[in-house]
Parts: structure tokens; C-alpha cells; sequence
């Protein structure tokens, strides 16, 4: 498989089986930088474009017909967020809020920097607690009634905020801000380098942060590239239909 470097990032993470893990590799941001080209992208990242395409095109070539990503209806895809990567990050908050308050009290006289990655940490933390609440209480309901009056042939009820692409556009904008917040915190924590004097809980939050920070990637980049034009789509030509 030839792959051009002028294709998007996005189009790459969708079309190629595990191509979000090559890019998480080299450092490319997949999901809310998913709209520039690979070349722009290898730019950004300072990594060689030829590098990045051979190991593209080899995963392309050893990869199996079927997707590695929630295939079919949306109301699927919207399930699988939910319980995979909203559960995951749930849970995830708890965990380092008390990992992160020890480890402070513990280690913060001599490593400020922990100090910051903390209050980066909390605010990351409320902000994703409620948009996982929006998009779980009124953007999934939404998307999955319009796909359910699509396929039952129904009138698509008018949405309160006027189209998807509203409710689309705060959710990505707030993707952003939470992509940025994990930079902030991977760039003060020098890519989570554990100093010679760290305890085992500095390790482990060292461990689970850039965990947290992966799995939110291929959240995003599930909803920004994949749920999220799906949607928009379905809703243009459902109305398109109706009139």
C-alpha cells in the first residue's frame, strides 16, 4: 500500500488498523490535530516523514480486513465510548486526584513542579468531568435519536441547540483544551521522568499519567475523526430528505 504523505492524519487513523499507535509513537497528534496533512504533521513532530510512512504502509500491509475501531451504527460507537474510554477516564480521576495529593505532600518541598502538574491536573480533571456529562446527557442522545429516525424512516425531532455542529464545535474546542493540559503536564513532568528520589506512588503516577494521556488520544480521535463527521452527515442528509 502506497501511502501519500499529503493525506490527512485523520484520514490515515481511520482508514489504517493500528495506525493511532505508529503516530502516538512518533509523537503525532492524531486526534485534535487530525486536519493536517501527514507532512505538516512529521513537521511539527520533527520526525522524518519517510520514516513514518514506511511504518504506516508496514502495518498497512500486515493488517487484517477488519477494522480494529467500533464498526456499524453509532449508537455502537457511542457505547463503546461510554463504557470503554468515559469509564476508563472516570475512574482514572479518582485514582490520580489521591495519587497526586500524596505524592505533593510527600515530594512537592523539593520537586515544585509536581505542585503545578497538580492544579493542571484538577482542572483538566473538572473540565473532562463535565463534557463527558454534556455529551452523555444531550449530544449521544441526540446523535443516536437521529440515527434512529433514520433508520425507521421517522421525522428527525429539531434539536435545542439548533444542529449538531454546535454542540460538535464546543466539544472539539474543548478537546483541544484538554490535549493542551496533558502537554503542559508531560512538558513540566520532563515526559515523566521519575527523579532518583521517588517513591513507588511517584511512579505510579508517572506511569498512569501518560496512560490516561494515550487512552484520552484514541477518545478523542474516535469522537473528532469518526463519530463526530458521522453524525454532522447523517443529520445534513436526513434534513436534506425531509424537505
Amino acid at each position: 500500500m502506497n501511502i501519500s504523505s499529503a493525506k490527512t492524519v485523520r484520514e490515515l487513523a481511520v482508514e489504517i488498523p493500528n495506525a493511532t499507535r505508529i503516530l502516538e509513537k512518533f509523537g503525532i497528534d492524531y486526534c485534535c490535530g487530525g486536519r493536517r496533512s501527514l507532512e505538516e504533521a512529521c513537521g511539527a513532530a520533527r520526525v522524518p516523514v519517510e520514516e513514518v510512512v514506511k511504518a504506516l504502509e508496514t502495518a498497512a500491509s500486515a493488517s487484517t480486513t477488519q477494522s480494529v475501531l467500533p464498526s456499524g451504527s453509532l449508537a455502537e460507537l457511542i457505547d463503546h465510548i461510554v463504557k470503554t474510554h468515559h469509564k476508563f477516564t472516570q475512574e482514572e480521576i479518582l485514582r490520580l486526584k489521591a495519587l497526586l495529593e500524596k505524592v505533593c505532600s510527600v515530594h512537592g518541598p523539593n520537586h515544585p513542579e509536581l505542585l503545578t502538574i497538580r492544579d493542571t491536573f484538577l482542572g483538566l480533571a473538572q473540565e473532562l468531568t463535565l463534557h463527558m456529562m454534556k455529551e452523555e446527557n444531550v449530544l449521544f442522545p441526540y446523535i443516536v435519536g437521529v440515527e434512529k429516525a433514520v433508520v425507521q424512516n421517522g421525522p428527525v425531532l429539531p434539536a435545542p441547540f439548533g444542529t449538531v455542529q454546535n454542540p460538535v464545535r464546543m466539544m472539539m474546542q474543548e478537546h483541544d483544551g484538554a490535549a493542551e493540559a496533558l502537554r503542559e503536564i508531560r512538558e513540566a513532568s520532563h515526559d515523566f521522568t521519575v527523579p532518583k528520589d521517588g517513591c513507588i506512588s511517584y511512579q505510579s503516577l508517572y506511569q498512569a499519567l501518560p496512560s490516561l494521556e494515550a487512552d484520552l488520544h484514541q477518545h478523542i480521535h474516535l469522537e473528532n475523526n469518526i463519530l463526530f463527521p458521522r453524525a454532522i452527515e447523517m443529520e445534513e442528509s436526513a434534513v436534506a430528505a425531509a424537505h
